[in-house]
């Protein structure tokens, strides 16, 4: 028994909610409210919760008679970049959380696909995933510093809020080029 007891501490952890707390009797729930480290891989490329920041949860773990079901919400600080001018972007995200988490042999467990519906198992719930997808879906795919962000000049690379308003580059017909390069000036000038 002490082997058994030592497995479970193992796998309990900040993203594990041990719904022996709650217990099986419909109706009972418990509070959780407790700070998770972000995994890797909790966001996209141009955007994403750090590995190691703290994942706030604040939830409901409530029993039902298919389950556990767990709502509430997770906040995260976010960290990335813009996509049209690339200034660093640093934000909170607050995200809804609900899922039901299905006991072994109970109907929904056996009459849905394993990845239709997350399971309780060895009344342990793993909230990770759960919390991982919601933040996904969240995020924007472009993030952006500001809503009227005009981004890089294409030519120099330089931000189009830090350059004059009459900001130009001369762009030479290519057909013309050697004709400019032999007799100098511009087009116009020519």
């Amino acid at each position: 028994m002490s082997q058994n007891h030592d497995a479970r501490a193992a796998q309990v952890g900040p993203w594990v909610i041990d719904t022996r707390e709650i217990g099986h009797r419909a109706g009972s729930s418990h509070a959780y409210r407790r700070s998770a480290p972000a995994p890797a891989g909790f966001g996209l490329d141009m955007i994403k919760v750090p590995e190691g920041e703290p994942v706030e949860l604040d939830l409901l773990a409530e029993s039902v008679v298919e389950g556990v079901l767990v709502s509430g919400t997770a906040v995260a600080h976010l960290a990335g970049e813009c996509v049209r001018c690339l200034d660093p972007i640093s934000e909170e995200l607050e995200v809804e959380v609900r899922e039901l988490f299905a006991y072994p042999d109970s109907a929904t467990d056996v009459t849905s696909d394993d990845d239709e519906v997350e399971r309780v198992v060895d009344d342990l719930v793993d909230l990770e995933p759960v919390v991982r997808d919601a933040m996904l879906l969240s995020l924007p795919s472009a993030p952006l510093c500001s809503p009227d962000c005009q981004g890089l000049c294409s030519e120099c690379g330089v931000k189009w809020a830090e350059l004059a308003p009459d900001h130009t580059h001369e762009t030479i017909d290519p057909r013309w080029a050697a004709l400019q390069e032999r007799f100098g000036g511009t087009e116009e000038e020519n």
